[in-house]
């Protein structure tokens, strides 16, 4: 079982592994082993809370795909079961970025005061181009 939080589990089997070789520079290793691990997790077809379904599935990441499959994709060591732990942790931290509920941004303005200093530092900024513009 792979821990997401305290309440939240994911059995290993929901979890599709295939492992691919990498891409880039690399020389004979990267034509004759297959190092890099592309993970694949079907959101709605997990046992993850509604919640989490929804908050994944309206999320807009590169990862996430219109049927609502996660593609990770690893290939930065050269050892492929590292490339494994890097893609389960990538995993991990987009399902639990779901579960974080953002703040809401209240709108200000700006001061009185920043206002006439942003103006101020305009009309100077104005001025010493005037001075050194030439008269014909």
């Amino acid at each position: 079982m792979i821990q997401i939080s305290q309440r939240v589990e994911l059995a290993e089997s929901e979890i599709e592994w295939q492992f691919i070789r990498s891409s880039g520079a690399g020389g004979q290793n990267v034509n004759k082993v297959a190092t890099a691990a592309q993970l694949i997790f079907d959101i709605q077809a997990s046992s993850l809370p509604d919640f989490y379904k929804s908050r994944l599935l309206k999320k807009s990441d590169h990862r996430i795909t219109q049927s609502g499959k996660v593609i990770i994709k690893s290939q930065e060591t050269r050892s492929q079961a590292r490339n494994r732990e890097l893609a389960l942790e990538q995993l991990i931290d987009l399902i639990r970025s779901a579960s974080q509920v953002q703040k809401k941004r209240i709108p200000t303005k700006p001061s009185r005061s920043a206002k006439e200093r942003r103006l101020t530092t305009k009309k100077q900024q104005g001025q010493k181009k005037a001075l050194r513009k030439k008269d014909f």
